[in-house]
């Protein structure tokens, strides 16, 4: 389901979700002068001493696991989203090498920049303007790696704009791909990336603009945080977005063998360096997580009583609110996609049928359930929902006719049957319904495939909402 597609109720709750949609409607197409101003109108200084961003963060990971190993610990952390949820939002292993929101290399207090070759970073130490001011020799070992890792933030800012001009300039801004792609392929390929790339030109002019004021940076938590309400405004739809993204992109390459040509015709372009469009589509994704772990680093470095500390801890956390804000936004997502799809499956015959997409509605657990020694049944779960259908003939469309359906929990008891010569196995289960689509109280004795799947059944059935 398109999230374009949804209604603000769909998405939305009372936590500020509902302001996805507006994001990703206001996300419209910018005309060429739109795209050579993002792309001419700022040059960093320091553009030609960072690579693009896909090789930058392929260092940083290698410098990142190599300082990990050394330590003997464990490659991965804990990024936003508590440890007993361990399903990665967004796998696009097919592809690029995405990690998810919950498992992301850990920079430590690691600097990143010290750990790459010298064609690939510039360390602040280096910068002319320090080496002339003296501070080299007279600042403290401790202060110098503080100054390297807040100038990281603006380097790997250089590097990731590069890389967001070229997939601008030649993927997006690309007049034959266009007129390859319909307004709405256009749009699901490349989403707001403009308005990213906007964001991110704001952003490292007012990094760029601290340092000329003065080589000794005195902080960077606070032009993070004045800039996290735009990244939240451009980040969080990109993010949602990025699975269509991903259908789009497969659908393109393997059934439009004229895209596909196009698309290896633009990545052959020598500013692409190499890296297919996958890896630039991944960049915003990338980006994001990446700034809280160089505000960790910093934070690690920054004195307890130092005047930055404060807004360093604000801007961690902004920055921790939009991550989260994404991953709130893609389950979302998910879940409509997937009673969209149950919705087609569930066939309520004469029966007055529920609208299974409503907000707030998810799918808890579903399966086959034995009846009888004869027959089954299949139940479908929700979080306000039980439906109980039989599956549809071999020589039907696939899917299920709706037996009977009764809000849960209120309607809806269950209790351990007792065993029987005949009839059930054990570990059978009586199932009540107090009030149901069908009318009078209902009674079924049902079992699950084996003893564990009964017991996941009468915890979540038992479960007062």
């Amino acid at each position: 389901m398109d999230p374009c597609d949804c209604t603000n109720e769909d998405i939305g709750g009372h936590d500020g979700s509902s302001d996805f949609l507006e994001d990703l409607q206001d996300s419209r197409a910018a005309d060429t002068a739109e795209v050579e101003e993002l792309c001419v109108s700022f040059q960093s200084k320091y553009f030609n001493l960072y690579p693009l961003y896909q090789d930058y963060q392929e260092y940083c990971v290698q410098a990142e696991s190599n300082d990990l190993n050394q330590r003997n610990t464990g490659f991965l952390s804990t990024l936003t989203i508590p440890q007993e949820l361990e399903t990665p939002i967004i796998d696009y292993s097919s592809s690029v090498n995405y990690t998810s929101f919950q498992q992301l290399s850990n920079a430590g207090d690691i600097c990143l920049a010290e750990a790459l070759p010298v064609r690939l970073s510039s360390l602040w130490r280096d910068l002319e303007e320090v080496k002339a001011s003296g501070l080299l020799t007279r600042l403290p070992e401790e202060e110098l790696k503080l100054q390297e890792s807040m100038f990281e933030l603006i380097g790997s800012e250089v590097s990731y704009r590069n890389s967001l001009t070229v997939a601008v300039k030649h993927f997006y801004a690309s007049k034959e791909l266009k007129q390859s792609l319909t307004p709405m392929e256009h749009h699901h390929l490349f989403s707001n990336i403009c308005q990213i790339m906007a964001a991110s030109k704001k952003f490292l002019m007012d990094l760029e603009g601290q340092l000329e004021e003065s080589v000794l940076i005195s902080q960077v938590g606070d032009i993070v945080l004045q800039h996290c309400p735009e990244f939240h405004r451009v980040y969080v739809p990109y993010v949602i977005n990025m699975r269509y993204q991903e259908t789009m992109v497969n659908q393109l390459l393997q059934q439009n063998g004229d895209v596909l040509h196009l698309i290896e015709n633009i990545e052959s372009h020598t500013d692409c360096q190499r890296q297919n469009l996958r890896s630039f589509l991944a960049l915003p994704f990338q980006r994001i997580t990446r700034i809280k772990l160089l505000l960790q680093s910093i934070l690690k470095q920054t004195k307890p009583d130092a005047d930055s500390k404060s807004n360093l801890e604000k801007a961690m956390a902004a920055v921790h609110e939009i991550v989260t804000k994404c991953d709130k936004g893609v389950r979302k997502m998910e879940h409509i996609e997937e009673l969209v799809y149950l919705d087609r499956l569930l066939d309520f015959g004469k029966m007055k049928s529920v609208p299974l997409v409503v907000s707030g509605r998810v799918l808890l657990h579903q399966g086959p359930m034995r009846h009888s020694c004869f027959s089954s049944v299949y139940l479908h779960l929700f979080n306000d929902l039980l439906v109980i259908s039989s599956k549809k003939y071999w020589f039907q469309p696939a899917g299920f006719t709706v037996v009977d359906h009764a809000e849960f929990p209120s309607h809806v008891k269950v209790k351990h049957a007792q065993t029987e010569l005949l009839g059930p196995p054990p570990d059978s289960f009586l199932l009540h319904l107090y009030k149901s689509h069908s009318g009078p109280p209902t009674t079924m004795k049902l079992a699950a495939e084996t003893r564990s799947d009964t017991e996941v059944w009468m915890k979540l059935l038992q479960c007062k909402r």
